[in-house]
């Protein structure tokens, strides 16, 4: 079985740095570290995990959008390993939503992604894919990307105000229903 792995957590110097290219996806660290990533992911109750949060800095991103207590109304999608992606913006429309982070427990925070964006990505065979995203699952992808970028959702943040303490989001989005 493979063993789950800490997350590193804000202040972690694995968080900051530009992750490397992948140059061979059939790399036996390379399955090593999708493997942890997918183990890693499993355990919480996030919907996507970049390597850098598992200390590894490679570019590879795991997208698992479902509905958790964290995100109620997350559509459902299967764990997708998507290796080098990279992404294209659609359209300008950006739109403030709230996002965590496995790295940063107990915040939460409105933040501006795109709403349309053209993403591609080799897949663990060694493929190209290429596919249009938009709304939730784009914000997902932005959000892993910005990790490989040595980036957290919290340097997108338009204003310090809009930052919550989950105790204090958890509140706001039961007062909203």
């Amino acid at each position: 079985m493979t063993r789950v792995c800490e997350i590193a957590q804000l202040g972690d110097p694995a968080l900051r740095q530009k992750a490397q290219i992948v140059a061979d996806v059939h790399e036996g660290e390379i399955l090593q570290i999708i493997k942890a990533m997918q183990a890693t992911l499993a355990a919480t109750s996030g919907v996507g995990i970049a390597a850098p949060q598992i200390s590894q800095s490679k570019q590879i991103i795991i997208m698992a959008s479902r509905p958790t207590p964290r995100y109620p109304s997350a559509p459902l999608m299967a764990p997708t390993v998507m290796i080098n992606p990279r992404f294209d913006v659609l359209s300008e429309i950006q739109e403030k939503d709230w996002e965590g982070c496995l790295s940063i427990p107990g915040i939460r925070a409105l933040v501006p992604r795109y709403r349309d964006i053209m993403i591609r990505y080799t897949d663990q065979q060694g493929g190209l894919v290429e596919a249009k995203l938009s709304g939730f699952v784009a914000r997902i992808f932005q959000h892993e990307v910005d990790h490989l970028e040595g980036k957290t959702y919290l340097d997108r943040v338009e204003n310090n105000a809009d930052i919550f303490a989950e105790s204090e989001f958890v509140k706001l989005i039961g007062s909203a229903g």
